[in-house]
Protein backbone atom coordinates (compact mmCIF):
# COMPACT_ATOMS: atom_id res chain seq x y z
CA UNK A 1 0.00 0.00 0.00
CA UNK A 2 2.84 2.45 1.11
CA UNK A 3 4.61 1.34 -2.19
CA UNK A 4 2.17 2.51 -4.77
CA UNK A 5 1.22 5.78 -2.19
CA UNK A 6 5.29 6.74 -3.37
CA UNK A 7 4.81 5.80 -7.44
CA UNK A 8 1.29 8.10 -6.82
CA UNK A 9 3.78 10.98 -5.31
CA UNK A 10 6.70 10.51 -7.80
CA UNK A 11 4.09 10.38 -11.23
CA UNK A 12 2.21 13.62 -9.53
CA UNK A 13 5.28 15.20 -8.78
CA UNK A 14 6.54 14.89 -12.42
CA UNK A 15 3.10 15.87 -13.47
CA UNK A 16 4.21 19.12 -11.32
CA UNK A 17 7.47 19.90 -13.21
CA UNK A 18 6.25 19.22 -16.96
CA UNK A 19 4.39 22.12 -18.92
CA UNK A 20 0.83 21.92 -20.17
CA UNK A 21 1.29 22.44 -24.09
CA UNK A 22 0.40 20.30 -27.13
CA UNK A 23 3.92 18.72 -27.39
CA UNK A 24 3.57 17.16 -24.06
CA UNK A 25 -0.06 16.47 -24.40
CA UNK A 26 1.06 12.43 -25.29
CA UNK A 27 3.14 12.58 -21.83
CA UNK A 28 0.83 13.96 -19.43
CA UNK A 29 -2.23 11.24 -20.82
CA UNK A 30 0.36 8.56 -20.03
CA UNK A 31 0.99 9.85 -16.26
CA UNK A 32 -3.01 10.21 -15.84
CA UNK A 33 -3.72 6.77 -16.93
CA UNK A 34 -0.94 5.36 -14.46
CA UNK A 35 -2.30 7.81 -12.26
CA UNK A 36 -6.00 6.42 -12.05
CA UNK A 37 -4.84 2.53 -12.66
CA UNK A 38 -2.69 3.00 -9.30
CA UNK A 39 -5.39 4.66 -7.43
CA UNK A 40 -7.54 2.32 -8.17
CA UNK A 41 -5.28 -0.31 -7.17
CA UNK A 42 -4.86 1.95 -3.84
CA UNK A 43 -8.83 1.35 -3.31
CA UNK A 44 -9.60 -1.86 -4.48
CA UNK A 45 -6.71 -4.07 -3.93
CA UNK A 46 -4.27 -4.91 -6.56
CA UNK A 47 -5.35 -5.49 -9.91
CA UNK A 48 -7.89 -2.48 -9.89
CA UNK A 49 -11.67 -2.68 -10.37
CA UNK A 50 -12.05 -5.87 -10.52
CA UNK A 51 -10.25 -7.43 -7.36
CA UNK A 52 -8.98 -6.98 -3.83
CA UNK A 53 -10.60 -7.88 -0.70
CA UNK A 54 -14.10 -8.80 -0.35
CA UNK A 55 -15.02 -5.66 2.09
CA UNK A 56 -12.61 -3.04 0.28
CA UNK A 57 -15.12 -1.10 -0.54
CA UNK A 58 -18.54 -2.02 1.20
CA UNK A 59 -20.57 0.62 3.22
CA UNK A 60 -22.75 0.14 6.17
CA UNK A 61 -26.01 -2.39 5.81
CA UNK A 62 -28.93 0.03 5.92
CA UNK A 63 -32.04 -1.75 3.48
CA UNK A 64 -33.43 0.94 1.07
CA UNK A 65 -37.00 2.22 1.19
CA UNK A 66 -38.86 4.52 -0.04
CA UNK A 67 -38.64 6.40 -3.43
CA UNK A 68 -35.14 8.15 -3.21
CA UNK A 69 -32.20 8.21 -1.04
CA UNK A 70 -30.50 11.17 0.21
CA UNK A 71 -27.55 10.77 2.40
CA UNK A 72 -25.42 13.66 4.65
CA UNK A 73 -22.00 13.78 4.12
CA UNK A 74 -19.72 15.93 5.73
CA UNK A 75 -16.93 16.46 8.54
CA UNK A 76 -17.61 15.88 12.17
CA UNK A 77 -19.98 18.02 13.88
CA UNK A 78 -21.04 20.37 10.50
CA UNK A 79 -24.92 19.68 11.63
CA UNK A 80 -26.02 16.28 9.98
CA UNK A 81 -27.76 14.72 12.81
CA UNK A 82 -29.61 17.68 13.90
CA UNK A 83 -30.76 17.82 10.34
CA UNK A 84 -31.74 14.42 9.77
CA UNK A 85 -33.61 15.19 12.99
CA UNK A 86 -35.53 18.18 11.78
CA UNK A 87 -36.33 16.80 8.36
CA UNK A 88 -37.50 12.96 9.34
CA UNK A 89 -38.12 13.34 13.36
CA UNK A 90 -35.71 10.51 13.69
CA UNK A 91 -33.96 10.53 16.61
CA UNK A 92 -30.06 11.30 15.60
CA UNK A 93 -27.49 12.01 18.66
CA UNK A 94 -26.47 15.23 18.21
CA UNK A 95 -23.59 16.72 21.02
CA UNK A 96 -21.31 19.65 20.59
CA UNK A 97 -18.39 17.24 20.48
CA UNK A 98 -16.99 15.78 17.39
CA UNK A 99 -17.49 12.20 16.26
CA UNK A 100 -21.12 12.34 18.10
CA UNK A 101 -22.54 9.68 14.72
CA UNK A 102 -20.39 6.45 14.67
CA UNK A 103 -22.80 4.71 12.47
CA UNK A 104 -25.27 5.29 9.44
CA UNK A 105 -28.94 6.01 11.00
CA UNK A 106 -31.44 6.16 8.24
CA UNK A 107 -34.80 8.48 8.63
CA UNK A 108 -37.58 9.12 5.79
CA UNK A 109 -39.53 12.12 5.16
CA UNK A 110 -42.46 12.74 2.88
CA UNK A 111 -42.89 15.71 0.50
CA UNK A 112 -45.10 15.88 -2.06
CA UNK A 113 -46.36 12.55 -1.25
CA UNK A 114 -43.06 10.86 -2.14
CA UNK A 115 -40.81 9.18 0.61
CA UNK A 116 -37.51 10.07 0.71
CA UNK A 117 -34.99 8.05 2.86
CA UNK A 118 -32.28 10.40 4.67
CA UNK A 119 -29.12 8.56 5.80
CA UNK A 120 -27.16 10.55 8.23
CA UNK A 121 -23.44 9.15 7.87
CA UNK A 122 -20.78 9.43 10.34
CA UNK A 123 -18.23 12.53 9.31
CA UNK A 124 -15.56 11.88 7.37
CA UNK A 125 -11.89 13.04 7.59
CA UNK A 126 -9.04 13.97 4.86
CA UNK A 127 -7.73 10.91 3.53
CA UNK A 128 -11.53 9.00 3.69
CA UNK A 129 -11.04 7.44 0.40
CA UNK A 130 -8.22 5.42 1.96
CA UNK A 131 -10.32 4.34 4.56
CA UNK A 132 -9.34 6.29 7.59
CA UNK A 133 -11.64 6.94 10.16
CA UNK A 134 -14.45 4.23 8.52
CA UNK A 135 -13.99 6.70 5.46
CA UNK A 136 -14.82 3.92 2.77
CA UNK A 137 -17.97 2.68 4.02
CA UNK A 138 -18.93 6.07 4.62
CA UNK A 139 -18.41 6.83 0.59
CA UNK A 140 -19.43 3.42 -0.44
CA UNK A 141 -22.53 4.09 1.49
CA UNK A 142 -23.19 7.58 -0.43
CA UNK A 143 -22.81 5.78 -3.65
CA UNK A 144 -26.05 3.90 -3.32
CA UNK A 145 -27.94 7.51 -3.18
CA UNK A 146 -29.93 9.11 -5.62
CA UNK A 147 -28.16 12.56 -4.63
CA UNK A 148 -25.49 13.63 -1.64
CA UNK A 149 -26.06 16.52 0.06
CA UNK A 150 -22.34 18.15 1.63
CA UNK A 151 -23.34 19.57 4.88
CA UNK A 152 -21.03 22.39 5.42
CA UNK A 153 -20.65 24.91 8.65
CA UNK A 154 -20.83 28.57 7.36
CA UNK A 155 -18.37 29.48 10.54
CA UNK A 156 -15.74 27.10 9.07
CA UNK A 157 -13.28 27.69 6.28
CA UNK A 158 -14.92 26.75 2.85
CA UNK A 159 -11.44 24.55 2.80
CA UNK A 160 -13.67 22.20 3.81
CA UNK A 161 -15.67 21.77 0.44
CA UNK A 162 -12.55 21.28 -1.61
CA UNK A 163 -11.22 18.25 0.93
CA UNK A 164 -14.61 16.46 1.20
CA UNK A 165 -15.29 16.89 -2.81
CA UNK A 166 -11.23 15.44 -3.28
CA UNK A 167 -12.13 12.36 -1.19
CA UNK A 168 -15.40 11.92 -3.13
CA UNK A 169 -13.62 12.09 -6.74
CA UNK A 170 -11.13 10.10 -5.44
CA UNK A 171 -13.74 7.29 -4.85
CA UNK A 172 -15.27 7.73 -8.03
CA UNK A 173 -17.88 9.81 -7.46
CA UNK A 174 -18.16 12.78 -10.02
CA UNK A 175 -19.81 16.14 -8.56
CA UNK A 176 -22.49 17.16 -10.93
CA UNK A 177 -21.51 15.49 -13.88
CA UNK A 178 -23.15 13.83 -16.43
CA UNK A 179 -21.44 10.65 -18.30
CA UNK A 180 -19.39 12.10 -20.98
CA UNK A 181 -21.18 11.01 -24.48
CA UNK A 182 -17.54 8.83 -25.38
CA UNK A 183 -17.83 5.20 -26.19
CA UNK A 184 -14.77 2.63 -26.01
CA UNK A 185 -16.05 -0.74 -27.57
CA UNK A 186 -13.46 -3.31 -26.87
CA UNK A 187 -12.75 -6.32 -29.22
CA UNK A 188 -11.08 -9.64 -30.43
CA UNK A 189 -9.01 -8.09 -33.05
CA UNK A 190 -8.48 -5.24 -35.87
CA UNK A 191 -6.59 -2.88 -33.76
CA UNK A 192 -7.50 0.80 -32.26
CA UNK A 193 -10.69 2.22 -33.67
CA UNK A 194 -10.79 6.45 -33.63
CA UNK A 195 -13.34 8.78 -34.23
CA UNK A 196 -14.31 12.34 -33.31
CA UNK A 197 -17.52 12.83 -34.09
CA UNK A 198 -16.87 16.43 -32.17
CA UNK A 199 -13.71 18.99 -32.36
CA UNK A 200 -11.32 18.18 -29.10
CA UNK A 201 -10.27 20.82 -27.77
CA UNK A 202 -8.88 19.68 -23.99
CA UNK A 203 -6.28 17.69 -25.16
CA UNK A 204 -7.61 14.72 -26.05
CA UNK A 205 -5.98 13.29 -29.88
CA UNK A 206 -5.62 9.58 -31.47
CA UNK A 207 -2.23 9.28 -29.99
CA UNK A 208 -3.10 10.28 -25.95
CA UNK A 209 -6.56 7.54 -26.57
CA UNK A 210 -3.43 5.14 -27.86
CA UNK A 211 -1.41 5.61 -25.18
CA UNK A 212 -3.84 5.50 -22.30
CA UNK A 213 -5.45 2.33 -23.60
CA UNK A 214 -2.42 0.66 -24.17
CA UNK A 215 -1.52 1.66 -19.86
CA UNK A 216 -4.85 -0.52 -19.67
CA UNK A 217 -3.51 -3.32 -21.71
CA UNK A 218 -6.30 -2.56 -24.23
CA UNK A 219 -5.06 -3.11 -28.16
CA UNK A 220 -8.44 -4.02 -29.66
CA UNK A 221 -11.13 -1.38 -29.39
CA UNK A 222 -13.45 1.17 -31.13
CA UNK A 223 -12.87 4.74 -29.56
CA UNK A 224 -16.12 7.40 -30.66
CA UNK A 225 -15.86 10.84 -28.91
CA UNK A 226 -19.13 12.50 -29.20
CA UNK A 227 -18.50 15.61 -27.36
CA UNK A 228 -15.37 17.34 -26.18
CA UNK A 229 -13.73 15.48 -23.22
CA UNK A 230 -10.66 15.77 -20.84
CA UNK A 231 -8.24 12.93 -20.70
CA UNK A 232 -9.19 12.36 -17.24
CA UNK A 233 -12.99 11.76 -18.48
CA UNK A 234 -11.87 9.44 -21.30
CA UNK A 235 -9.75 7.23 -18.30
CA UNK A 236 -12.88 7.62 -16.44
CA UNK A 237 -14.91 5.60 -19.13
CA UNK A 238 -12.43 3.04 -19.29
CA UNK A 239 -12.27 2.42 -15.50
CA UNK A 240 -16.07 2.17 -16.02
CA UNK A 241 -16.64 2.42 -12.34
CA UNK A 242 -17.57 6.26 -11.96
CA UNK A 243 -20.62 7.23 -10.46
CA UNK A 244 -21.88 10.22 -11.86
CA UNK A 245 -24.12 12.55 -8.86
CA UNK A 246 -26.13 15.42 -8.14
CA UNK A 247 -24.50 17.10 -5.52
CA UNK A 248 -26.12 20.04 -3.07
CA UNK A 249 -24.05 22.34 -0.77
CA UNK A 250 -26.09 22.75 2.39
CA UNK A 251 -24.56 25.63 4.25
CA UNK A 252 -25.95 24.84 7.73
CA UNK A 253 -25.65 27.03 10.79
CA UNK A 254 -26.47 30.77 9.01
CA UNK A 255 -28.12 32.39 12.25
CA UNK A 256 -24.30 32.71 13.13
CA UNK A 257 -24.11 34.79 9.89
CA UNK A 258 -24.76 38.87 8.57
CA UNK A 259 -26.85 39.72 5.84
CA UNK A 260 -23.47 40.80 3.59
CA UNK A 261 -22.37 36.94 3.91
CA UNK A 262 -25.73 35.75 3.30
CA UNK A 263 -25.92 37.93 0.32
CA UNK A 264 -22.49 35.93 -1.08
CA UNK A 265 -23.56 32.67 -0.58
CA UNK A 266 -26.92 33.20 -2.14
CA UNK A 267 -24.99 34.10 -5.22
CA UNK A 268 -23.06 30.64 -5.51
CA UNK A 269 -24.33 28.26 -7.52
CA UNK A 270 -25.89 24.40 -5.76
CA UNK A 271 -25.80 26.26 -2.62
CA UNK A 272 -28.86 26.25 -0.25
CA UNK A 273 -27.99 28.36 3.14
CA UNK A 274 -29.79 27.01 6.14
CA UNK A 275 -30.15 26.64 9.97
CA UNK A 276 -31.50 23.08 11.12
CA UNK A 277 -31.64 24.35 14.62
CA UNK A 278 -33.77 26.83 13.56
CA UNK A 279 -35.86 25.74 11.30
CA UNK A 280 -34.84 28.24 8.66
CA UNK A 281 -35.18 28.08 4.31
CA UNK A 282 -36.15 23.89 4.81
CA UNK A 283 -38.82 24.39 2.38
CA UNK A 284 -35.59 25.56 -0.74
CA UNK A 285 -33.56 22.78 0.13
CA UNK A 286 -36.67 20.46 0.02
CA UNK A 287 -37.55 21.95 -3.31
CA UNK A 288 -34.03 21.44 -4.58
CA UNK A 289 -33.78 17.87 -3.61
CA UNK A 290 -37.34 17.30 -5.58
CA UNK A 291 -35.45 18.98 -8.55
CA UNK A 292 -32.07 18.18 -8.78
CA UNK A 293 -33.27 14.70 -8.38
CA UNK A 294 -35.99 14.78 -11.14
CA UNK A 295 -39.01 13.10 -9.47
CA UNK A 296 -41.94 13.42 -11.16
CA UNK A 297 -45.54 12.61 -9.54
CA UNK A 298 -47.94 9.96 -11.09
CA UNK A 299 -51.02 9.18 -9.85
CA UNK A 300 -53.14 5.68 -10.41
CA UNK A 301 -56.53 4.95 -11.38
CA UNK A 302 -58.05 2.08 -11.28
CA UNK A 303 -61.52 0.71 -12.92
CA UNK A 304 -64.63 2.44 -12.02
CA UNK A 305 -62.64 4.10 -8.84
CA UNK A 306 -61.20 7.57 -8.09
CA UNK A 307 -57.48 8.00 -8.36
CA UNK A 308 -54.90 7.46 -6.06
CA UNK A 309 -53.87 10.87 -4.75
CA UNK A 310 -52.29 9.31 -1.23
CA UNK A 311 -49.25 7.51 -2.79
CA UNK A 312 -48.25 8.53 -6.22
CA UNK A 313 -45.62 6.36 -8.16
CA UNK A 314 -42.55 8.35 -8.56
CA UNK A 315 -40.47 8.25 -11.66
CA UNK A 316 -37.21 10.22 -11.92
CA UNK A 317 -36.62 11.00 -15.34
CA UNK A 318 -37.14 14.32 -17.21
CA UNK A 319 -39.53 12.86 -19.89
CA UNK A 320 -40.67 9.25 -18.49
CA UNK A 321 -42.81 7.32 -20.55
CA UNK A 322 -46.04 4.98 -19.92
CA UNK A 323 -43.32 1.99 -20.22
CA UNK A 324 -40.97 3.03 -17.20
CA UNK A 325 -44.28 3.73 -15.81
CA UNK A 326 -45.58 0.29 -15.83
CA UNK A 327 -41.78 -1.20 -14.89
CA UNK A 328 -41.88 1.40 -11.90
CA UNK A 329 -45.19 -0.74 -11.02
CA UNK A 330 -43.63 -4.72 -12.56
CA UNK A 331 -41.01 -5.55 -15.29
CA UNK A 332 -43.63 -8.41 -16.11
CA UNK A 333 -46.26 -5.64 -16.26
CA UNK A 334 -45.01 -4.10 -20.06
CA UNK A 335 -45.80 -7.72 -20.98
CA UNK A 336 -49.23 -7.63 -20.49
CA UNK A 337 -50.09 -3.72 -21.55
CA UNK A 338 -52.54 -3.09 -24.42
CA UNK A 339 -53.01 0.43 -23.77
CA UNK A 340 -53.80 3.07 -21.25
CA UNK A 341 -55.95 6.39 -20.34
CA UNK A 342 -54.26 9.19 -19.24
CA UNK A 343 -55.58 12.65 -17.79
CA UNK A 344 -53.64 15.73 -16.95
CA UNK A 345 -50.74 18.28 -19.02
CA UNK A 346 -49.67 15.48 -21.29
CA UNK A 347 -53.21 14.51 -22.77
CA UNK A 348 -54.36 16.53 -25.77
CA UNK A 349 -57.57 15.52 -24.73
CA UNK A 350 -59.16 14.74 -21.07
CA UNK A 351 -58.96 11.16 -21.31
CA UNK A 352 -56.53 10.34 -24.22
CA UNK A 353 -55.85 7.06 -25.43
CA UNK A 354 -52.06 6.57 -25.26
CA UNK A 355 -49.71 3.47 -26.30
CA UNK A 356 -46.12 2.92 -24.33
CA UNK A 357 -43.80 5.70 -25.88
CA UNK A 358 -46.44 8.66 -24.12
CA UNK A 359 -44.23 10.95 -22.48
CA UNK A 360 -45.91 11.33 -19.11
CA UNK A 361 -45.58 15.17 -16.83
CA UNK A 362 -45.99 15.71 -13.29
CA UNK A 363 -49.07 14.52 -11.78
CA UNK A 364 -50.57 12.75 -14.58
CA UNK A 365 -53.27 10.49 -13.77
CA UNK A 366 -53.10 7.16 -15.56
CA UNK A 367 -54.87 3.86 -16.09
CA UNK A 368 -53.48 0.98 -17.01
CA UNK A 369 -55.77 -1.75 -19.66
CA UNK A 370 -53.85 -4.97 -19.95
CA UNK A 371 -54.55 -7.46 -23.16
CA UNK A 372 -57.56 -9.74 -22.88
Amino acid sequence: MGDIQKKIDEIEAEMARTQKNKATNYHLGTLKAKIAKLKSELVNGPGGKSSGSKDAGRGFEVSKSGDTRVGLVGFPSVGKSTLLTTLTGTASEAAAYEFTTLTCIPGTMKYRGARIQVLDLPGIIEGAADGKGRGRQVISTARTCNMILIVLDSAKPITHKKLIEQELFNFGIRINQKRPQVTVNIREAGGIGYQELKTQTKGMNREVAMTVLKEYKISCAEVILREDVTVDQFIDIIEDNRKYMPVLYVMNKIDQLTIEELDIIDALPNYVPISSQHKWNLEELMEEIWNRCEMLRVYTKPRGQSPDYDEPVILHAKNPTIEQFCNRLHRSLIDSFAFAWVWGKSAKHQPQRCGKEHVLCDEDIVQLVKKV
